[in-house]
């Protein structure tokens, strides 16, 4: 897999790498939502699960959610994030 990774062409593997690390800090910061919403008990959340015989089946589908969603707002801020660079106006403003 690491050889098949190496034979890309280094813009698609900058690229693979860009959407990777937007991917993961999406990840990450799904999981501290979860885990806000949980500890501070928003609408009873946490008592709800703890209560129920399949907390375990709940948390997992729970982050599971929170994970894509998050995963996939992040990937889509890395992307469009791109465009505003590209946007900015010259410092030495040679198009006037």
């Amino acid at each position: 897999m690491k050889r098949e990774f190496q034979k890309l062409h280094w813009t698609a593997r900058t690229t693979l790498i860009f959407l990777f690390q937007h991917l993961v800090a999406g990840i990450l910061g799904g999981i501290f939502f979860g885990v806000l919403l949980l500890y501070f008990d928003v609408s009873n959340l946490w008592t709800m699960i703890s209560s129920s015989q399949d907390r375990w089946l709940v948390l997992i589908m729970m982050f599971t959610g929170l994970a894509l969603t998050f995963g996939s707002i992040g990937m889509g801020w890395g992307i469009f994030s791109l465009a505003q660079e590209r946007d900015d106006p010259p410092s030495n403003h040679t198009y006037y």
